[in-house]
């Protein structure tokens, strides 16, 4: 199963040739597996692509490169024999090489991972990674010459563009800022073209020349003319084990300085991934409500090293929600926060946290919202579209059930959870199937603790039909002022205009 694409078929993706002039089609993969990623060597006359041949891709993570000529009847050559993830092949101006991304682990599930840059020789097959060593996920890679590749580089709520040498692996900073910066391509006059984000500005198109950005583009100048947006701020807590945790705080507009605010913990999915310094529309709509909203980067995202990354291995809801619990005690503590007025709320395994922190915490907030979340988990197993993560992560239920019930907590103390939970789902969910918003809300229900249940009809893991994206948000406003005293002087329109 997979999300939107529903039951997946026996059928495979596969390569095509097709001759413009002669309006010819000619086969160049078969078998049972999948192609991806074709990229053409600089000459034409060959194609890199991705593909996992191994006996039963369905139960592992590893995709190889191979390479081809591009014609008919051509025997596919596989360059790289890791038994982790290689993918995103890029070749280098002079066809001898390919730049590419490789997994750090070999393992058959490495979600809790972060891509290293590769380097291989077409002919002779010699590789090489060249930011092993920088403990960071790098993507996008594109050849800046024969000798040096520019990647994206998520580093602590940034994302930047960094030139890494072929030869030592050296890495340059090609500029700096509380930015994010979401693609790169090479102009045909040799210069950087980038898409960039801070948060008050969403996604536009920038030059990068010199060290510095020049924006192209103005496509949101007419949504953000009569905004009035949060100031965002970054953070760090300490959690109780000692651990740093990176955050940000999304502060209403208007808001006075040392004035205590009701706030709401709006937490990431994932959960590998970050909270970065760049447009949340997400958060701007809850702190126009006159909210602080605390976004935290909690153990088990990325941008922190690979060790920050898989500290939650099969042990979820416990350091995760450390973090969440410690960032809600730095804004209490530093006066940022009003403890009486706290809310949490979430997608996904944003969710899923909001569910583990309101169990683990039952009186700490007093509202929460969580969205296409799960708590149940021996439930879902053989029911999402996270069976190979189940069986390599947490093992098979019949010879480790205690671990299942462990992770299940949530659903199992529902009884001792008193925070009002507003529970959103999609009709159509593979990802988290609905199934685990509705054990919630029926066990919510039957111990007396306020709640709700809010199903989009067909709508899948995202919600994406513009009426329920406005009906979620303005039930998400609702919900947390119903139960959270606003003491900001700022007026909502309910409407979210």
């Amino acid at each position: 199963k997979q999300d939107v694409v529903g039951y997946i078929q026996p059928l495979f993706n596969h390569l095509y040739l097709y001759d413009i002039e002669a309006k010819k089609l000619d086969t160049l993969t078969s078998g049972k597996y999948n192609e991806g990623s074709p990229a053409w060597s600089p000459d034409g006359s060959q194609i890199a692509f991705v593909s996992n041949r191994t006996t039963d891709p369905d139960r592992n993570d590893n995709t190889d490169l191979w390479v081809m000529e591009a014609k008919k009847n051509a025997k596919a050559k596989q360059l790289t024999t890791w038994a982790g993830s290689d993918d995103t092949p890029v070749w280098s101006p002079d066809g001898k090489s390919i730049a590419y991304l490789r997994s750090t682990a070999a393992d058959n599930f490495i979600m809790y991972d972060q891509s290293v840059l590769g380097v291989i020789n077409t002919q002779s097959g010699d590789s090489k990674l060249l930011t092993l060593s920088l403990d960071r996920p790098v993507s996008s890679p594109k050849w800046n010459d024969n000798n040096s590749i520019v990647v994206l580089v998520s580093d602590d709520r940034k994302d930047y563009p960094a030139l890494v040498s072929v030869n030592n692996g050296s890495l340059t900073r090609l500029a700096e800022g509380n930015k994010s910066v979401s693609s790169i391509t090479k102009h045909a006059s040799g210069s950087w073209m980038t898409m960039v984000s801070e948060p008050q500005l969403p996604y536009e198109v920038f030059a990068l020349e010199s060290g510095s950005f020049r924006r192209i583009t103005n496509q949101h100048a007419d949504f953000l003319a009569p905004l009035q947006l949060s100031s965002v701020e970054g953070f760090t807590s300490k959690s109780k084990d000692g651990t740093l945790v990176s955050n940000l705080l999304f502060l209403p507009p208007g808001a006075k300085a040392n004035q205590k605010l009701p706030t709401i913990f709006f937490i990431h999915g994932g959960p590998v991934g970050q909270d970065e310094y760049a447009f949340d529309l997400s958060r701007q709509m809850l702190a126009a409500a006159g909210y602080a909203v605390v976004a935290v980067n909690y153990r088990g995202s990325s941008g922190r090293g690979l060790a920050f990354c898989k500290a939650i291995y099969a042990d979820w809801g416990n350091k995760e929600v450390m973090d969440i619990l410690g960032a809600a005690d730095h804004v209490v503590n530093t006066g940022m926060a009003d403890a009486a007025n706290l809310a949490i709320g979430g997608w996904s395994y944003g969710g899923i946290l909001t569910n583990y922190s309101i169990a683990t915490d039952p009186t700490r907030f007093k509202a929460a919202a969580s969205g296409a979340g799960s708590s149940l988990q021996l439930s879902l197993f053989g029911v999402d579209q996270y069976i190979n993560q189940f069986e390599n992560e947490i093992g098979y239920p019949w010879k480790n059930v205690d671990k299942y019930l462990k992770l299940s907590y949530p659903f199992l103390k529902a009884d001792k959870i008193k925070t009002p939970t507003l529970f959103l789902t999609g009709e159509k969910d593979f990802n988290v199937p609905a199934i685990g918003s509705e054990q919630m809300y029926q066990a919510l229900k039957l111990v007396g603790t306020p709640t709700q249940l809010i199903v989009y009809p067909g709508q899948y893991h995202g919600i994406v039909t513009p009426s329920y994206q406005k009906d979620r948000f303005t039930r998400y406003i609702d919900w947390f002022g119903k139960y959270l005293k606003n003491t900001s002087a700022i007026k909502v329109d309910k409407e979210i205009k």
